[in-house]
């Protein structure tokens, strides 16, 4: 519950927030969750795709009206997202509503757009660049107002096609067409120009970017909001699956990278006793549940029924209450996620302890 904490003794954390279509639902749950909680203070956020939509929308919203400003201008972005989809072909089916299937898989709508997008490219499917979207991002939000926020950092990060590498935007300089850029999927619009180069969706390169958030000197806690599952129990079966989990891994990849990264400096540094104590203390957390998403389908993430969106937000909302139940006193003294959890099988199955010879292989392998 939220309380009267003065702002002096309210805990600072930076916020990496994925990219994942309509899933980004669940990410407006949490932050509506850690927004009416008090006790913290928000102090950047790195967003992509969906992820920057949110950080945009919070940062607006904080700006105008505090905290209930933020947490109205995401409830209100998300209901015009919901009601955009309306007049949407991409509908689920009699049945799937029937048997409250989530997925787009049967949807003739989605199936018929699945199929054109693998023959035709993007300029000469949608010639007149029609993206409904970027008309809702524009009518939702402010851009003046979010790049004179000074409450909160916000960074967007867009994958420039030429080079393939991460460009962050950050304000003053955010504008409609690098949220966009973050968005742009090459498969669906054609590539966001800004300053002569092209863009597409963020999450090629960073999703999220944790380097701004790293190089800012704001605070130490980093907390990753993830929608999208690092593992899969269930092997992908047919081409569509195949497809998809390719996408999922190629996205998660990126956030695999920097994790990596953090890890090893920062085990350098102790080894090596370096005095780079900005990345010695950085301190990092994960609000994410793997099993709530292993049964979310690739093609529900263009799904934006309400009925749909606000089961994910409620799902977030219950995300982020257990994270704060049980790490919240993490904060400012220790990382509440283990990376070695996410590297433990780097190296392949262990051998058996009793074979010596694996054994020694497996020292070796790890030193």
């Amino acid at each position: 519950m939220a309380n009267d904490t003065p702002t002096a003794a309210r805990k600072r954390i930076d916020l990496a927030l994925q990219g994942g279509g309509s899933h980004g639902a669940l990410t407006w749950g949490v932050l509506d969750r850690l927004l009416e909680d008090e006790r913290l203070e928000l102090d950047a956020i790195s967003g992509t795709s969906a992820g920057a939509m949110n950080a945009v929308m919070l940062a607006g919203g904080l700006q105008r009206d505090g905290r209930d400003g933020a947490r109205q201008a995401l409830r209100e972005f998300w209901h015009a997202v919901s009601r955009l989809s309306r007049f949407s072909p991409l509908r689920r089916t009699f049945w799937d509503r029937l048997v409250g299937n989530d997925s787009l898989d049967h949807s003739p709508g989605y199936l018929f757009m699945e199929g054109l997008t693998r023959l035709i490219d993007p300029a000469r499917l949608n010639p007149l660049s029609i993206n409904p979207l970027r008309d809702l991002v524009e009518e939702q939000v402010d851009f003046e107002r979010v790049n004179a926020c000074d409450r909160i950092k916000v960074f967007v990060n867009a994958t420039n096609v030429r080079t393939g590498r991460a460009t962050i935007f950050t304000q003053p300089h955010l504008t409609l067409d690098t949220l966009m850029a973050s968005a742009c999927l090459p498969t669906l619009f054609p590539a966001v120009e800004i300053g002569g180069e092209a863009y597409w969706d963020g999450g090629y390169s960073g999703n999220p970017a944790l380097y701004p958030l790293v190089d800012h000197r704001g605070c130490s806690d980093l907390v990753v909001v993830q929608v999208n599952p690092l593992v899969r129990n269930k092997l992908p079966d047919g081409a569509r699956e195949i497809i998809n989990r390719v996408n999922e891994i190629t996205f998660n990849s990126s956030l695999i990278k920097e994790l990596r990264s953090i890890q090893l400096l920062q085990r350098l540094i102790d080894v090596e006793g370096l005095e780079l104590e900005r990345v010695r203390a950085m301190r990092l957390h994960l609000i994410h549940a793997e099993h709530d998403v292993q049964e979310l389908s690739a093609s529900s993430k263009m799904n934006a029924e309400w009925e749909f969106i606000s089961r994910l937000h409620d799902q977030g909302r219950a995300w982020a209450d257990r994270w704060l139940d049980e790490h919240f006193e993490a904060l400012g003294q220790h990382s509440s996620f283990d990376l070695d959890t996410v590297f433990d099988d780097t190296f392949g199955p262990l051998s058996h302890p009793d074979d010596a010879e694996g054994a020694d292989t497996d020292t070796q392998r790890r030193a």
